[in-house]
């Protein structure tokens, strides 16, 4: 493999930043990928000559090498088709997915599953070893690649590593029934700095180190035997607020907005649901909670229509196409009892969707529910407060989704009470205008003043400030 420039920053995560696309003509292209991780980013990437390793997407591209498109360096890391069964679909989403997330669904315990999440961490290591500079800063992404960390430092003890987890971390009484919870715990101490969505996750982690590793811990720091201290806190991770502020005011946007509203009969109410078809988002209850509001009399069809936008994801693990199936069921139930001529009680979406027609949703509808039984963050709550420019509209917003930290005006619920979200549906359908601005202004001066600008360089300011011997192993001088 062809030996690419060594870089003073190197992003490592699961997927590259760009997906293959067929031309026109036949031809294949990169093009760049949909998400506000590359955006926060390429700048501080280009500013550092940065590289960015991880999988191009496909099994088919054994021999790629290492290639620069739009200015940025990127490094492919190969995955096999058993890999991709084992590593990816097996265990990073059918154990270590379920069980950060509160084990919504079973997670399964396969040892071939480990074995190829270690070899696959490996190889990533050994990626990044390769491209790093001598004391270069390299950012871990996700629950993917948990063992990179001190793969890496043991290839490479110069180099400053942080690691970022995107999902949530769950609580020892669910995170100890992992039979490698030893070496997650260990991999992820690799690092000089780990940063959690929420508080409770760091919190979490440290008293995991402490019960399950034995280290010495003080609030947010871990104390290795080797002399170095490891560092676990917070980062919440935000959006490009800018940029969808932006789009959400184009002309197009305004215009697409308006033709969905009188394609759905320009109803008095629009609600709306956007999220990845996954069981953890809630979906069902959401879903279910809403058409019992019209059967009870208290909504009508006339006058309103919830739009769910279902994300296809992940479709050869099975449980993701049993849950489709329960979901096509449902919205088909509700339609057959509650519709009308003209007047579907729910508007069903199994498609994904630029972000042109992603903002013009939001522009669209009067209220926005995201009801995830557990969620790191969840960024489609961000984006519809930001995309409200005039102020108005409404939040429904799980308390078990980590945006309900910061974004404390949404209407908060319990995905799993059913009551207590018709209620606050309700709420949300009859507030008043003045209740509605003051809410929605509070939550944008959030989503605005902490973009994901100023999460990345938060995470990188903080990796900088760890003193240089926390990145480095004393090597004893000769003699000695």
């Amino acid at each position: 493999m062809s030996q690419p420039r060594l870089a003073d920053l190197v992003i490592v995560a699961n997927r590259l930043p760009v997906d293959r696309v067929t031309m026109p003509d036949g031809d294949s292209d990169w093009r760049r990928s949909p998400g506000g991780l590359v955006s926060a980013l390429e700048p501080v990437m280009r500013a550092h000559d940065g590289a960015w390793i991880g999988w191009p997407g496909s099994t088919d591209d054994a021999d790629l090498e290492p290639f620069v498109e739009d200015g940025l360096q990127l490094v492919p890391v190969h995955l096999s088709e058993q890999e991709v069964e084992e590593f990816y679909e097996g265990f990073s989403n059918g154990t270590l997915w379920p069980l950060y997330h509160d084990l919504v669904a079973k997670p399964g315990f396969h040892r071939e599953w480990w074995d190829s999440y270690v070899r696959v961490n490996q190889r990533f290591a050994e990626r990044a070893a390769e491209v790093s500079a001598e004391g270069a800063t390299v950012w871990v992404q996700d629950y993917q690649l948990q063992l990179v960390p001190q793969m890496l430092r043991e290839l490479r003890p110069d180099l400053r590593i942080g690691f970022y987890l995107h999902i949530p971390f769950p609580p020892a009484e669910l995170f100890s029934q992992l039979p490698w919870r030893r070496q997650i715990l260990e991999g992820l101490l690799g690092a000089d700095l780990i940063g959690f969505q929420l508080p409770g996750g760091a919190g979490n982690f440290v008293r995991l180190v402490r019960g399950r590793v034995g280290h010495k811990t003080h609030r947010d720091l871990v104390y290795l035997p080797d002399g170095r201290t490891v560092k676990a806190c917070a980062f919440p991770i935000s959006i490009d607020a800018a940029g969808f502020i932006e789009l959400a005011r184009t002309p197009a946007v305004q215009d697409r907005a308006k033709e969905i509203r009188e394609a759905l009969g320009n109803p008095r109410k629009v609600f709306l649901g956007i999220d990845r078809l996954d069981y953890t988002k809630g979906i069902y209850p959401r879903l279910r909670a809403f058409a019992e509001l019209i059967a009870d009399g208290l909504l009508d069809v006339e006058d309103v229509v919830f739009v769910q936008v279902a994300t296809p994801s992940r479709e050869r693990v099975e449980e993701y196409r049993i849950l489709r199936d329960e979901i096509d069921r449902l919205v088909g139930r509700i339609n057959g009892d509650l519709g009308r001529i003209g007047r579907p009680a729910i508007s069903y979406l199994h498609s994904s969707y630029p972000r042109e027609e992603m903002a013009a949703l939001y522009r669209a509808a009067d209220i926005m529910v995201v009801t995830p039984y557990r969620d790191g963050m969840n960024l489609v709550a961000k984006e519809y407060v930001a995309c409200r420019y005039d102020d108005d509209g409404a939040l429904v917003l799980s308390e078990f989704a980590g945006a309900a930290h910061e974004l404390r005006q949404a209407y908060l619920v319990n995905p799993y009470d059913i009551n207590g979200m018709k209620a606050s549906l309700m709420e949300a359908y009859h507030a008043p205008p003045k209740e509605t601005t003051r809410r929605m202004r509070a939550m944008r001066k959030q989503v605005v003043d902490n973009d994901v600008s100023a999460w990345a360089k938060s995470f990188l300011s903080a990796l900088a400030d760890i003193r240089p011997e926390h990145g480095k192993t004393v090597r004893p001088a000769r003699g000695e």
